[in-house]
């Protein structure tokens, strides 16, 4: 299925994407697609305490998809879905292949 899989449109036009999150890492951005989890990978460098990954996780998506993102569920867990804002399913579906094959 690919990363479409794992973007929603809700019925008020909004888009969630779901992610797993990788704390602690070495690297920081989206890193991938699991096809297990049906989740985008992305990676932040600072730990998962006193919500400081998802700080990060918010700062890193918004500068790698170029607009506002906020977490909407899952905010102690890696797995989350993320409000995206300013850009709809194809534009999302674009820049995540161009940052995944960039990889």
């Amino acid at each position: 299925m690919g990363v479409p899989g794992c973007i929603q449109s809700t019925l008020s036009g909004t888009i969630l994407v779901e992610i797993e999150v990788q704390p602690g890492s070495t690297r920081q951005g989206i890193i991938g697609y699991n096809e297990w989890r049906g989740k985008l990978q992305v990676a932040v460098k600072a730990d998962a305490e006193k919500g400081k990954a998802n700080n990060a996780v918010c700062n890193v998506l918004s500068h790698q998809l170029g607009c506002k993102v906020e977490i909407v569920s899952g905010h102690s867990s890696r797995f989350k879905k993320i409000k995206v804002n300013e850009l709809d399913v194809a534009d999302i579906i674009s820049r995540v292949d161009e940052l995944i094959e960039s990889k």
